[in-house]
């Protein structure tokens, strides 16, 4: 069954509270990301009484086109994994924050969507087309499951030592696999990691969080929104990439290329981090 809510998102998402607490249907609804913002009232009520919403959310950054710079979400997603953060009264996280990097973890990111049944949950998604990543493993989507642990490893690095890990979320994984590549080509060891949710990832084991995104490696974070929503993922000698302003608007390829989201741009980005890196290391050996 289908309602359509206007212009109305308060509206709407208090609507799928009321179905929630109905009970016997499975409420969805969506809208552009960066009008969650009307909604976080009727989200965190979701969220305290613990009921299985799903929230999907399109249009994730800012390459939205035509619609302006009013419909670019730039700290969205940060404000949204605060409630991530938190735990509900049965002290697990109070929601469940998704978003997907390409079709195969999409479709696991429904898969767990669907099966989670005590906290809301929101899928975060692009507008504009994304490629499939390659595979690891057997196949994308048998590698795309392991997204049910929040954060895994989409590219590997070659050989056992790894000289950089690369963490993101969405459609700049795919960004960070090819400029993995490119400095594959320079002679460095790549990691890209995929971190879908870091709620999920927060409850793996230390072993397994820590042989994901290893300490002491260097480790950069680019995000196509505010940069502390991979702050805490990347660790005290880690960096991240992200936007810290809004107003601009034009086509997205223009806007990728004028806010360093390419491959040459990441590189010098990367580049200078890892400088700051070693002086940081430097720093610390002379105490």
């Amino acid at each position: 069954a289908f309602l359509q809510a206007g212009v109305a998102e308060l509206t709407m998402a208090a609507i799928m509270n009321g179905l929630a607490l109905h009970g016997g249907i499975i409420p969805v609804c969506g809208t552009f990301f960066v009008f969650s913002d009307y909604m976080k009232p009727a989200i965190r009520m979701a969220a305290l009484m613990e009921l299985p919403v799903k929230y999907v959310f399109t249009h994730d950054s800012f390459r939205v086109g035509e619609d302006g710079p009013t419909h670019q979400p730039v700290e969205q997603e940060t404000q949204i994994r605060l409630l991530e953060k938190m735990a509900n009264f049965a002290g697990k996280p109070s929601v469940l924050v998704l978003r997907p990097a390409d079709k195969d973890e999409t479709i696991v990111a429904w898969k767990l969507a669907i099966e989670n049944r005590t906290s809301p949950t929101v899928l975060i998604l692009t507008r504009q087309n994304v490629k499939n990543l390659p595979a690891v493993g057997a196949s994308r989507f048998e590698d795309a499951l392991n997204a049910d642990k929040g954060a895994y490893v989409v590219h590997k690095e070659k050989g056992s030592k790894v000289d950089l890990v690369l963490v993101a979320n969405g459609s700049e994984v795919s960004l960070m696999v090819d400029t993995a590549v490119a400095l594959e080509a320079e002679g460095k060891s790549v990691r890209v990691v995929s971190a879908i949710s870091e709620g999920l990832f927060r409850l793996q084991t230390k072993e397994y969080q820590e042989t994901t995104i290893p300490c002491c490696v260097p480790t950069f974070g680019y995000s196509a929104g505010l940069p502390d929503s991979l702050r805490t993922l990347v660790g005290p000698l880690g960096g991240v990439f992200g936007r810290e302003a809004f107003g601009a608007s034009a086509p997205a390829n223009v806007l990728d290329e004028k806010f360093g989201f390419t491959v040459e741009a990441a590189k010098v980005k990367i580049a200078a981090y890892l400088e700051q890196f070693n002086a940081m290391v430097s720093a610390i050996k002379s105490i």
